[in-house]
């Protein structure tokens, strides 16, 4: 996990960014290809995993519960997996770092087997609440033991054969959906997702192309009623991971904002779940082409071209967050630009990320000038019509990977330094991101 020692760092624009750039593999699809191998019986092999800190707590957990997890010379990932209800007791306690999306998926794999599990991470992540997922998994028979407030560190005791369920997601969120989903794999008989409002659809086309038995419907108010039958029998995949959509974000924007940029993001997943961003800028002005569409794996891939433009103002689409809650802090750098007002309203959710993201950003952008107000459920924004920020501030990131990248993206255009307290935690999701930047013409200091 990254090193405790804070890590400051700023970055800047003398001019364009121009060039072509990969960004890390999707982090959501990453984990998932990870824990479903190693649920598969046989060689399953993945190309473009995210060798982020992150998903590598995946690999770290998996191998702990009986699979072979192995990193190629040619970069490739091959997992020998140990079965649905074949997973071991781990023999120490299970180290999640700064990934909520391994500790909740987890959680839902574990739920459903003779195992008890202990999960600790790191500070960020010890503050977020988990409450979410005991409740379903709960009911499905789970035993968990969970720090106050239903945080880290915490103890979970499977339950095999586990109790099927039918369950109504009260807030929006594919890491519920996807721990009740992974819970029912060794659940006998049928365990139901009913899904109001749709979010990111990775589990179930990984499920599907696993040879999981599962199905997707609406009901007579729209709502996604997703069935799984258990004691499934997965069969080994060779998967190719696609860029990750919340990591293009950053250059997407940068590229967006810095005069006279022109810049292509090559082979980024285009899910329609997550790829709500590209929407939102376009419809604000933004100059972003999709090339070279294609299919991998299921998931739908482009090449982003992405050039300079001057923004304008929008109110955010509140049925949109779901498929762009990641996005939002680098979204309210860009609204910081744009001209006239941008308000993003329904944003509750972001309150408990790895930060407070609506008052982190609120704070940060202030600090380095812009015009903000802070709503209970997001932020209003007014924008300087294209015009440098002052900056000349040094931000308080919180140890949260989405918000350094945020303000690496504002000190590109600002007048004075914006300085991140710390770069550290972008190694959760984006090793690479500081190099990305320089190849394509910022500078790092």
């Amino acid at each position: 996990m990254h090193d405790p020692a804070p890590r400051p760092a700023s970055f800047s624009a003398p001019g364009p960014l121009r060039g072509r750039a990969t960004v890390p593999g999707d982090k959501s699809i990453s984990h998932r290809a990870l824990m479903l191998s190693a649920l598969a019986v046989g060689e399953s092999r993945v190309e473009g995993l995210l060798e982020g800190e992150d998903v590598l707590a995946t690999a770290a957990a998996m191998r702990a519960m009986g699979a072979r997890i192995e990193r190629g010379a040619d970069a490739a990932w091959r997992i020998h997996g140990v079965g649905v209800g074949g997973l071991l007791q781990p023999e120490t306690a299970l180290d999640m770092g700064n990934s909520g999306t391994s500790t909740r998926l987890l959680m839902g794999l574990i739920a459903s087997h003779a195992v008890t599990a202990t999960f600790t991470g790191d500070a960020s992540l010890s503050k977020r609440p988990m409450n979410r997922v005991i409740e379903p998994l709960a009911l499905m028979g789970a035993d968990v033991t969970a720090s106050p407030g239903g945080r880290l560190p915490l103890m979970l005791r499977g339950l095999c054969p586990a109790v099927p369920i039918s369950y109504r997601l009260p807030v929006a969120s594919a890491q519920v959906k996807s721990a009740v989903l992974l819970a029912g794999l060794n659940t006998p008989g049928i365990t139901t997702v009913i899904e109001p409002v749709a979010t990111r659809d990775h589990s179930e086309r990984m499920l599907k192309g696993f040879g999981a038995e599962l199905s997707v419907e609406q009901d007579g108010d729209g709502a996604r009623v997703i069935t799984i039958r258990g004691e499934a029998e997965l069969k080994p995949q060779h998967i190719v991971v696609p860029g990750d959509p919340s990591s293009a974000a950053f250059p997407v924007v940068a590229a967006l904002l810095v005069p006279g940029s022109e810049v292509t993001i090559a082979n980024v997943g285009l899910n329609p779940t997550r790829a709500a961003l590209f929407d939102v800028l376009r419809a604000m002005g933004g100059d972003i082409e999709f090339a070279n569409r294609r299919e991998v794996g299921g998931e739908p891939v482009a090449d982003i071209v992405v050039r300079h433009s001057i923004l304008k103002g929008v109110e955010t689409p509140v049925e949109s967050v779901a498929a762009m809650v990641d996005e939002y802090p680098v979204l309210f750098v860009a609204a910081a630009l744009a001209e006239g007002r941008t308000v993003a309203r329904g944003l509750e959710e972001l309150r408990v990320k790895e930060s407070d993201r609506i008052a982190v950003m609120a704070e940060g952008l202030r600090a380095i000038g812009a015009r903000v107000e802070e709503l209970e459920d997001g932020l209003i924004i007014d924008g300087t019509g294209g015009d440098p920020l002052p900056g000349g501030a040094t931000i308080a990131a919180r140890l949260d990977h989405r918000i350094a990248m945020s303000f690496a993206v504002a000190g590109l255009v600002s007048k004075a330094a914006v300085t991140i307290d710390d770069i550290g935690p972008v190694a959760t999701s984006f090793p690479g991101f500081a190099k990305l930047m320089t190849d394509l013409g910022a500078v790092a200091a």
